[in-house]
């Protein structure tokens, strides 16, 4: 038998490698014993006083860092070592230097075989690193073919059915909005979502009360320009009250990675930024990646992608999901892709003042419906003679759905209309908030703040929830309801006199 070439790694580069093994653990709260004085000498084949001895050279150096975890099925905590950013650089190419040191292996034949470290692992079918490959090949020559060391042998052929990252699962999205009824008037805010579309800015918030329509408006929009959306990988996300960050960027994700074959392409590696369980997502890291990947310079996935993601019901997102959507518009502006936020309140996740000053947003606000609108609305269902659009707006401010349950069962103020807006709005509302929309429901004009928190009894300065939410809005110096929040409450103040 020809002997190969003698292998000889140094208990530093051993170190070095094997914490590079195991770089996954650094800064969890409680690691395995890997990462241990114990497990180092273990796995490097090395008394622990010279682990010791060889990590405080590499402490001194900067090349790795130490600190104090709980370790697993131990009760005290203990020190364990970790790679700087530094040290991770140069234990990744020690690993690509020795990965190319050559190696003996003995094959199902019985024949020696001299290949590279890192071709090893792959001929011996075995699920060997690095590392166990050169301490093997140092201290015992030839690496035999099914060694029961080095575990079962692996196959790699992919039988059907087998289990794949992320393939097949419909992680909660559509990739179009749900097809409502048609939009009724709303010319105005047609021509705002065509304008954003067509220009330069990469997110549109569409912003109102429940129920007045929109969700209806994006879906109409997006249906008219759907032969528009070819160079787009659009999806559609409802946000829910239990949805977290992680939810919403796996959902994105695999949107990304599987628009562009059946098989699921990674090459920037882009899965591995969603966090394991108890750990915390990373948005700097999620956003380069995925900018990577959808610009994709390197040419990895063969071409450039644009998303159009419509997010719905982002007021339901706690403080991570809005800190992820913040990322996602600078994802955005930097792959000339775009966002359409649909929400109750204004929007957190930017600063209005500056996105607005700057150009970068476009608000489209939806308030009731105007007369002429809701005119158009009943002569088209035959029911203008019936009633007069002034007399419709009165009683319901212009509430999309109020004319909708009026063109289903001919019954202005309809139950579920006033059922809808007290489950949705008023029902919900803090006392004091209520107690506030109330006394300005009983004035016949806008009042000013002094004024009006001087009746209601309170302190303080404007609600700014209520006026985020749409719920009161400022006019001419005064303060003023949502007219179909306004018609809700007139009911109250109504049935109060009457009582």
């Amino acid at each position: 038998m020809r002997k190969g070439p003698r292998v000889s790694i140094a208990v530093a580069d051993r170190i070095l490698i094997h914490l590079l093994n195991h770089h996954s653990q650094a800064d969890m709260h409680t690691v395995s014993d890997e990462i241990t004085r114990r497990g180092i000498a273990r796995a490097c084949a090395v008394h622990p006083p010279n682990v010791s001895r060889s990590i405080r050279d590499l402490l001194a150096t900067g090349i790795v860092r130490q600190n104090t975890c709980q370790v697993r099925g131990e009760l005290k905590r203990q020190r364990v070592w970790h790679l700087t950013p530094l040290g991770l650089e140069m234990a990744t190419a020690i690993s690509q230097r020795l990965g190319k040191t050559m190696v003996l292996l003995r094959n199902k034949q019985g024949s020696v075989l001299e290949v590279q470290a890192s071709e090893a692992s792959d001929r011996l079918n075995a699920e060997l690193d690095l590392l166990s490959v050169l301490m093997h090949a140092q201290h015992e020559g030839a690496l035999n073919y099914g060694d029961i060391r080095f575990g079962p042998v692996q196959n790699k052929v992919r039988t059907p059915g087998s289990i794949k990252m992320m393939a097949g699962a419909h992680a909660t999205y559509h990739t179009e909005p749900p097809i409502g009824r048609k939009t009724h008037g709303r010319k105005i805010e047609r021509a705002r979502l065509d304008s954003w579309y067509s220009g330069k800015k990469s997110i549109c918030v569409v912003t109102g009360i429940a129920g007045c329509g929109k969700t209806t408006l994006v879906s109409d929009w997006f249906q008219s320009k759907k032969g528009n959306f070819e160079d787009f990988s659009t999806m559609y996300y409802p946000c829910q009250t239990w949805d977290t960050a992680t939810g919403l960027a796996t959902s994105i994700i695999h949107r990304i990675l599987f628009d562009h074959s059946h098989d699921i392409l990674d090459p920037y590696d882009l899965i591995a930024t969603l966090p394991s369980p108890g750990n915390i997502f990373d948005y700097d890291r999620f956003r380069r990646r995925l900018t990577a990947t959808l610009l994709d310079e390197d040419h990895e996935l063969g071409r450039a992608t644009k998303f159009l993601l419509i997010l719905d019901d982002i007021h339901n997102l706690d403080n991570d999901g809005i800190r992820l959507i913040g990322a996602l518009v600078q994802i955005a502006e930097a792959c000339k892709s775009k966002i359409i936020g649909i929400s109750r309140s204004s929007p957190e996740f930017y600063d209005r003042r500056d996105v607005l000053t700057r150009g970068r947003v476009t608000e489209v606000p939806l308030k009731g419906l105007t007369e002429h609108e809701i005119g158009e609305w009943i002569r088209h269902i035959g029911l203008d003679e019936e009633v007069s659009p002034e007399i419709l707006h009165e009683k319901t401010g212009g509430h999309p759905l109020a004319i909708e349950l009026l063109e289903m069962y001919g019954e202005i103020e309809h139950r579920d209309w006033v059922k809808f807006l007290d489950s949705e709005i008023v029902e919900v509302l803090p006392p004091e908030e209520k107690k506030l929309l109330l006394k300005l429901a009983n004035h016949d004009r806008p009042l000013p703040w002094v004024e009006l928190a001087k009746a209601a009894g309170v302190s303080g300065g404007p609600p700014k929830d209520l006026i985020s939410k749409g719920l009161m809005v400022e006019i001419g110096g005064g303060l003023w309801l949502h007219e179909a929040l306004r018609s809700r409450l007139r009911m109250y103040v109504e049935n109060i006199k009457n009582s």
